[in-house]
């Protein structure tokens, strides 16, 4: 029993100590020796492709010499919305909508299951333009009418999120064949309804997590979209009405270390500070001994422009003295402000 145990840790001390122990040389850092080889000549009447190299750099097509130095910036903070699914009904004027931040085209078989479960089923399915019709359905609390619904599914203002409008239809009950669409719902109540029933079921945890390649572009393109192409300063485009954009950055400017300090909607000008660093909350015994607190005025030190052109918006960031800043600058802070708009 005594040589078994001892045959047992003479191997386990072998195994630890590696082939070396053994006089063999241990070749698992050898790569790190590795260098650089010439290209393989490949015989002639080879085709080349055989040979040739596994991850090949392709050629520039063109290349532009930068005017300045040029500093890689750090990566922006994310929105906390991108960090769990929030669903949430807006409303703006006459408007109301679920905002969700999941893309269309993973939301999209989502709503169609959700319709279906609630017996609910869909006569048209659009995924390229994102309409989504039901078929006529009674209410217990309604036999005289029929009832039928339009969603509309459109990508968000927000980063990878989608916006899902309602439009309700009535009619009298064996007269909905002759009726068509209305531009307005026929019942605002049934419309908020419905709302409020597919943003409770999205809202519930789920593990679903199908994508549909025929909604990848649903509701058309982006509507927001950050524009630097050289020609002129960085900007961002947001393919809203005016209004709907000054409530939309109006909110994002009040986060991402942004302050507002002052607004006036009629020129579509946003005074605010941006401050970048967070400093430390004081401990106990500094804030025990350190008397009246100091309270820091905030200075404007950027102004933010919207500027309509009929049904887009372009939104700009300038200094507190309206001179444009640097591209490096200017796509920073773009980018914050275009990471929190909802």
């Amino acid at each position: 029993m005594k040589i078994i145990t001892h045959l047992f840790a003479v191997l386990f001390v072998v195994q630890i100590s590696g082939c070396g122990w053994l006089g063999i040389r241990d070749r698992s850092n050898d790569y790190l020796l590795a260098e650089e080889t010439a290209k393989i000549t490949v015989p002639e009447g080879l085709e080349e492709i055989i040979g040739g190299e596994v991850y090949p750099i392709p050629a520039l097509e063109s290349s532009a010499k930068l005017e300045s130095d040029y500093e890689v910036p750090r990566p922006q903070p994310a929105s906390v919305n991108n960090f769990e699914q929030v669903v949430k009904i807006q409303s703006f004027e006459d408007r109301r909508w679920v905002l969700v931040n999941v893309p269309p085209s993973e939301l999209w078989p989502r709503i169609r299951n959700v319709l279906s479960r609630n017996g609910i089923p869909s006569s048209r399915a659009d995924g390229d333009t994102g309409v989504i019709e039901t078929v006529w359905i009674t209410f217990k609390s309604d036999t005289d009418m029929s009832h039928r619904f339009r969603f509309y599914i459109a990508p968000g203002v927000q980063l990878d999120s989608t916006e899902i409008a309602a439009l309700h239809n009535q009619a009298d009950m064996g007269s909905e064949a002759s009726v068509d669409w209305p531009e307005r719902s026929d019942s605002d109540k049934r419309e908020q309804d419905m709302l409020a029933m597919l943003a409770n079921e999205l809202a519930t945890p789920s593990s679903y997590s199908q994508v549909s390649l025929l909604a990848q572009n649903i509701g058309g393109d982006a509507k927001v979209r950050l524009v630097s192409d050289g020609t002129q300063a960085a900007h961002i485009v947001i393919a809203l009405g005016f209004d709907r954009c000054w409530a939309s950055v109006s909110y994002s400017a009040a986060r991402g270390g942004f302050t507002v300090i002052d607004k006036n909607r009629s020129d579509g000008q946003l005074w605010v500070n941006y401050s970048p660093v967070v400093e430390a909350e004081p401990g106990f015994f500094s804030r025990l001994f350190s008397g009246t607190p100091k309270v820091d005025t905030l200075e404007v030190n950027y102004q933010i422009i919207l500027e309509s052109n009929g049904d887009l918006t372009q939104v700009r960031i300038v200094d507190a003295e309206g001179v444009l800043l640097s591209p490096s600058d200017s796509l920073r802070l773009l980018g914050i402000l275009r990471s929190n708009l909802s």
